[in-house]
């Protein structure tokens, strides 16, 4: 039973419904990512903002720290904090760990009151990793968080630093003639340093400088360095472990049994022998961690009574606030909200009208669609455009011309198989029942008869077969050399009686070899022979019908010959017949096809067999083409490759007719 035409498909699975979600999810995720966007705009202009003041604050809390490691206390700080706070527009305030006013750069009497929270704790023995920047002076250890400037004791004297001065001048002097860039570079202690360009004092060891030469410590740095060492020393006692001995970049060698403080030179203790130490052995991880946890512990009590005490840092704008933020208001979000609206709506009206466009030529399709299907000749749809909808309305109306083509030629091939399967079945049937009736005698003519009309209705069933194979790709092909020449003698031998008969002259032409050909003997004759006995039929009294091969495709033709390089063997068949009307050569190579549409077996066949030679040669990977000349003659032409033909045609699970009859 056939549907309803004028039902329709419901809304939300229709392609109307579908057009209409899809643009407002456009839209929606349009305003969506604009609305980001535009958040992230300024949140980044924000972040910017922010990432500015962390830089200043940075630098704030550098120059402060740098304050509290060269001072022992705030005293004075307040010309700094005034420098830095004009420099970064913004308020600074220092204040005891108590919230005590040490400095605070908000002079006015209304000034607001600190927040609760402070921006950082200024400690040189405690530093804060996050807002610390990395001074040009130099970097701290890695055992602790003290900050580089705060050296205490060991800060060295004028003379200690004339002294070493002249020594890292001459090493510099010495390695720049040597082709070594260096230059001297002091630390935050006073102590001079020899640095060389590139940073790898390896470069030096094949001069004849010695920048060892700064490597011995001074006085003030033995006694400080004792100092610490005595403190380190006690730190691991309590935690029953052994001494150790620091170095000058206050790392440490390997246990000593009895160790004590350095001896300074000049000092009651230089003329003091050296206690007795035990072999050293090799510290492990945890002795390491112990012994770098003393010294870290060692240097902040050494260095406790030279720098500033820990002061909390408040950092912000002149109106109080710390943080700079970002609030959306009401009115705002309101006018985000009712453009967001708005175009929300657009695109669903846009898509609307857009949409009822789309769909009313494909409801016409359909209908079209549904018309075919029930039987109605040759529906088609009306082109609105060259659109992909047009192309689409244009395919289906050739689909739609060419169902009804295919449907007129399926009737008339089975009205003329019926034709053609009824003629020689009535003759044999008349026959038979005047035999019956006894009006005709059983006798050698009779038999003869009854034997050409059987043959005739089995050639049109093998006729029918070759080509159902064909179409179902199952014709099977026994391939093997074939010599062409060879073959159209064996064409025309087989056909030189009926040609006799008629009294046309059947002649091969021999050239020059053609190209081997690689072929199903068998099939190769049936094609041949097919058009040798179509050209007999069409051919008068007194015509020719000519057979010739050739190669083509390496420039060989019918005068020239062919080579055996040539791509293609060619088979012609040509007459001096009549000749084909031009409006009917297309179509000589249709099934059932005659031009005599009596369709009288006076002037043609079943009207299978041009059809079954263009299978035959598609079978073999070549073409059958025709040309003809009213009044003058016809040709057909066999082109088949000079190579093997492919073996991929259906499952070729048929055999082909032994006996090459057309």
């Amino acid at each position: 039973m056939a549907r309803n035409r004028s039902s329709r498909v419901p809304l939300r699975r229709s392609l109307l419904g579908r057009l209409l979600g899809v643009s407002a999810l456009v839209a929606a995720c349009s305003v969506a990512a604009t609305a980001w966007l535009a958040v992230q705009t300024t949140s980044g202009a924000i972040k910017q903002e922010q990432g500015q003041n962390l830089t200043a604050d940075a630098r704030i809390y550098d120059t402060l720290l740098g304050y509290a490691a060269r001072h022992p206390t705030w005293d004075g700080v307040d010309a700094t904090v005034r420098e830095l706070a004009e420099q970064s527009g913004r308020r600074v305030a220092l204040t005891t760990q108590s919230r005590q006013p040490l400095a605070d750069s908000a002079t006015a009497p209304d000034a607001p009151a600190l927040p609760p929270e402070a921006s950082a704790v200024v400690d040189p023995l405690s530093v804060d990793t996050v807002l610390a920047a990395r001074s040009a002076e130099g970097q701290g250890t890695a055992a602790d968080r003290i900050d580089p400037r705060a050296v205490g004791p060991f800060l060295l004297p004028a003379a200690e630093r004339t002294a070493l001065r002249r020594t890292a001048d001459r090493n510099a002097a010495c390695l720049n003639r040597a082709g070594i860039a260096a230059d001297v570079v002091v630390g935050p202690s006073g102590r001079p340093r020899v640095q060389m360009v590139g940073n790898d004092p390896e470069r030096a060891l094949g001069t004849r400088c010695d920048p060892a030469e700064l490597d011995a410590p001074t006085r003030t740095e033995k006694k400080a360095l004792g100092a610490l060492n005595e403190l380190a020393d006690a730190c691991l006692k309590r935690q029953d472990r052994g001494g150790v001995r620091l170095n000058r970049d206050l790392s440490w060698g390997e246990r000593a049994v009895a160790p004590g403080p350095l001896p300074v030179p000049g000092d009651a203790t230089e003329a003091r022998p050296a206690p007795a130490v035990e072999p050293p052995r090799e510290l492990t991880g945890e002795d390491d961690r112990a012994i770098a946890s003393c010294v870290g512990t060692a240097r902040s009590e050494q260095l406790s009574s030279y720098v500033a005490s820990p002061a909390l840092l408040f950092i912000g704008d002149e109106g109080g606030a710390t943080v700079p933020g970002f609030d959306l208001s009401p009115a705002n979000t309101a006018k985000i909200a009712g453009a967001a609206a708005l175009v929300l709506a657009l695109t669903v009206g846009a898509s609307v009208l857009a949409g009822a466009r789309l769909v009313r030529p494909l409801h016409a399709l359909t209908g079209a669609a549904q018309r075919m299907r029930d039987g109605e000749e040759h529906a088609s749809v009306p082109v609105a455009g060259d659109d992909e909808i047009g192309r689409l309305a244009a395919a289906f109306n050739d689909m739609s011309a060419h169902r009804a083509r295919l449907e007129a030629q399926r009737k008339a091939m089975v009205s003329d198989v019926a034709h053609e399967l009824r003629t020689p079945l009535s003759n044999i049937r008349g026959w038979l029942e005047a035999a019956q009736d006894g009006l005709a005698d059983p006798d050698p003519a009779f038999v003869s008869s009854l034997l050409e009309e059987a043959v005739q209705l089995q050639h049109i069933i093998d006729d029918l077969q070759d080509l159902a194979a064909a179409d179902a790709g199952a014709l099977r092909l026994h391939p093997g050399p074939v010599r062409v020449q060879e073959l159209l003698g064996q064409v025309a031998a087989a056909h030189q009686a009926r040609a006799e008969t008629a009294g046309v002259t059947l002649t091969v032409v021999t050239t020059a070899p053609a190209p081997a050909l690689e072929a199903d003997p068998v099939r190769l004759r049936q094609a041949v022979g097919n058009l040798v006995s179509n050209a007999v039929r069409h051919t008068p009294a007194g015509g020719t019908v000519t057979l010739r091969a050739y190669g083509a495709g390496g420039g060989a033709g019918p005068e020239g010959g062919g080579g055996s390089g040539a791509g293609q063997v060619v088979i012609e068949v040509a007459d001096t017949g009549a000749g084909i009307p031009a409006g009917d050569l297309p179509y000589v190579f249709d099934r059932f096809w005659r031009a005599e549409k009596s369709r009288s077996r006076r002037t043609g066949g079943s009207g299978l067999g041009l059809a079954i030679v263009r299978k035959l040669a598609e079978a073999h990977g070549g073409t059958a083409e025709a040309s003809s000349t009213e009044g003058t003659g016809s040709a057909f032409t066999l082109r088949l490759p000079a190579t093997a033909p492919a073996r991929g045609q259906g499952d070729r699970s048929r055999a082909g007719r032994p006996d090459g009859m057309a």
